[in-house]
């Protein structure tokens, strides 16, 4: 993640590239997620009861502790290291502070209560359905929505380095190089001794010295 604090990401072309294809890589994750949910349950509350209810009509039976603990299990690791990657690409777009915070933020809580919708209807009260439902048209529009502001960032970057010109630099990306330039020339100065020993001039003492290395 290093190339996209130091800003390489805008002039490296196959590094934007490749992070163009694992965009189109959770893409197709993101619509494998929508297919599964789909075959599973509707957007109905009755589809959704069903499912982890059981069905008499469909003789099917209720979810198992056991299966909705396995799934969560999978569904909480993947969809974190998910959401925390798109996150991170997020933060070095052009999107305003505010934005980053409040997409950032409602994409994990869509995550975790979509998980959680699951539960509730099997162990707690089956109008938890809408719940469910809610949490899962969230969680695809919040994935839609980081795909669409990173994978725009990214080819406009591309449009920039093909036309020659330079993104703007952040206030960050540009400090940082000047944080590392003072403070490896203060090293310098410190480790500079106060006088040269193949010279004839003889070494100062006391506050003199001190005074020279302010200087």
């Amino acid at each position: 993640m290093r190339f996209f604090v130091n800003g390489e990401q805008r002039r490296n072309t196959l590094l934007n590239t490749i992070i163009l294809l694992f965009l189109g890589y959770i893409a197709l994750l993101w619509v494998s997620n929508g297919l599964m949910y789909f075959h599973k349950m509707g957007l109905t509350p009755s589809s959704v009861t069903n499912y982890y209810l059981g069905s008499e009509a469909d003789f099917t039976q209720p979810i198992s502790y056991q299966s909705l603990l396995e799934v969560s299990h999978f569904h909480l690791f993947s969809m974190g290291i998910l959401v925390l990657t798109l996150a991170h690409l997020m933060l070095f777009t052009e999107l305003s502070t505010t934005l980053k915070v409040w997409l950032s933020g409602l994409t994990f809580f869509a995550a975790v209560a979509n998980e959680a919708g699951g539960w509730l209807v099997r162990f707690v009260h089956p109008a938890f359905a809408y719940f469910k439902i809610g949490t899962f048209l969230l969680l695809e529009a919040s994935l839609a929505a980081l795909l669409i502001f990173v994978s725009a960032s990214l080819i406009q970057a591309r449009g920039r380095s093909r036309t020659g010109r330079s993104a703007p630099i952040k206030r960050g990306e540009s400090y940082a190089p000047q944080m590392q330039m003072s403070t490896r020339h203060e090293n310098n100065q410190a480790d500079r001794p106060a006088f040269d020993s193949n010279s004839d001039n003889p070494p100062v003492q006391g506050p003199s010295r001190s005074l020279i290395k302010e200087s």
